[in-house]
């Protein structure tokens, strides 16, 4: 589900502010020189690490401003009718249900996360996360994105082959299977809260936003 119309953009982290900053200049440096983005990341996070506090003041600004901006537009956001606070009640759920297909983006988000969350910084927040693993996945090469598609395909079968005894048992209704190849932005917030449980099958997962 994407951000409801009027809804303010998410805050940016300082190491956000710092990221973009460093992508912007090289595509500047090198137009036409396309990004590896694990090796890109790295330095990044390398150049962080060594920076002093003087040197980061003007992401730390940068982030501080956003952080105003957003909370001052999140104190006039009025919700649009039928949008809830807080996330929807879970479904009841059958455990001898066949476990949901991963896409290929969660497959790539299971490798890469513990690297997003250290790239994004010790002041991140779940979104920071989010926004560093969509990122990652929109620079992968297609190269990259093949390992992770064909573990997507290969969970696929397994789950219409289970769901299938599954049903022929008597099994409830199937919830639509997590399948197909993923975009970053699409699930990245959702990727990101399941950190610390990534066998989490949560029925509602599929409305989480990730801004």
């Amino acid at each position: 589900m994407g951000r409801p119309e009027g809804k303010p953009r998410g805050r940016m982290s300082s190491y956000a502010f710092f990221v973009q900053t460093c992508r912007e200049e090289h595509k500047k440096k090198h137009p036409n020189e396309s990004v590896v983005f694990a090796e890109f990341s790295k330095k990044c996070a390398e150049r962080w690490k060594t920076m002093s506090d003087k040197e980061k003041a003007r992401f730390t600004a940068l982030s501080d401003k956003d952080k105003k901006r957003y909370d001052g537009e999140m104190s006039h956001y009025v919700p649009p009718k039928g949008e809830k606070g807080g996330r929807k009640r879970k479904r009841s759920k059958d455990p001898n249900a066949p476990k949901r297909a991963l896409s290929a983006f969660f497959w790539f988000c299971n490798d890469e996360r513990p690297r997003a969350k250290e790239a994004a910084g010790p002041d991140s927040t779940v979104g920071d996360v989010a926004k560093e693993l969509g990122r990652r996945w929109q620079l992968c090469s297609a190269d990259a994105k093949a390992k992770y598609e064909a573990l997507a395909a290969k969970d696929k079968a397994r789950y219409e082959k289970e769901m299938k005894a599954y049903k022929g048992k008597g099994g409830g209704k199937a919830p639509p299977a997590k399948g197909g190849r993923g975009g970053g932005g699409k699930k990245a917030q959702q990727v990101a809260e399941e950190s610390d449980d990534d066998d989490d099958d949560d029925d509602d997962d599929d409305d989480d936003d990730d801004d």
